[in-house]
């Protein structure tokens, strides 16, 4: 299995998907966009993974490569791969195809729980409710033909699914630990005051327990795009 990863700036990377990409023996390859925006081929590819990041996908005057990558994503739902967007992730897919994003009413950065979405025959089925990770401040329309898997008091459209093989999450199943440390490290000016943005301090003092169950959820939407192209 040949995996793409989408990285757009140096502190948010993979998490806990490195271990399953591990234990699949995964061969992995990336395009880092904040050293070299270059794309590869689609060919040989069977999963995109595209990542989050502190840029808006309406930024394309300013990071021109924007451009590319939402054709290549456009692309690879197109073509039948199985593509997973994260945060900025999921709002490139919007965009990719044709759907707007914007300015959410509320920034949402913290532990607060989604409440899935009944989303019919054969699509991936989330927990009724399950307390996850956010930093988002933009949110967006749903794609044509996209369902709804799951939502939050603060974001009507937390994740979605387009076909068998193409899911969106605005949240962060991958997050570990580490990864949010480093995030905090990165973003912490972001923690103000505001009903759906939890303090420094409370996102320092989450349970190791928290960071095993998204991650394992984080597993199971994998297995379920990858298994759906078997």
């Amino acid at each position: 299995m040949h995996v793409h990863i989408l990285q757009h700036v140096p502190f948010e990377g993979i998490g806990s998907i490195a271990d399953w990409l591990s234990h699949r023996g995964a061969t992995v390859t990336d395009t880092r966009f904040f050293a070299i925006p270059q794309l590869p081929v689609l060919a040989d590819i069977d999963l995109v993974i595209a990542l989050g990041g502190p840029m808006s996908v309406n930024d394309e005057e300013q990071l021109p490569w924007l451009r590319d990558e939402k054709h290549f994503v456009a692309e690879a739902i197109a073509k039948g791969k199985a593509v997973l967007g994260i945060c900025l992730g999921a709002q490139l897919i919007a965009s990719a195809l044709g759907a707007r994003v914007y300015r959410a009413a509320n920034k949402e950065i913290g532990w607060f729980p989604v409440f899935a979405e009944p989303a019919g025959p054969g699509a991936f089925v989330f927990p009724a409710r399950a307390e996850v990770f956010h930093w988002h401040g933009e949110t967006f329309d749903l794609p044509v033909g996209a369902v709804r898997l799951a939502r939050s008091a603060a974001c009507e459209n937390q994740a979605f699914q387009i076909g068998a093989r193409a899911i969106g999450l605005q949240f962060h199943l991958e997050t570990t630990p580490e990864s949010s440390r480093a995030i905090i490290g990165n973003c912490a000016a972001e923690l103000v005051p505001q009903r759906y943005i939890q303090t420094e301090q409370v996102l320092q003092g989450i349970p190791v327990a928290n960071y095993a169950r998204i991650n394992l959820l984080m597993t199971n939407v994998l297995e379920y795009l990858v298994r759906a192209g078997d």
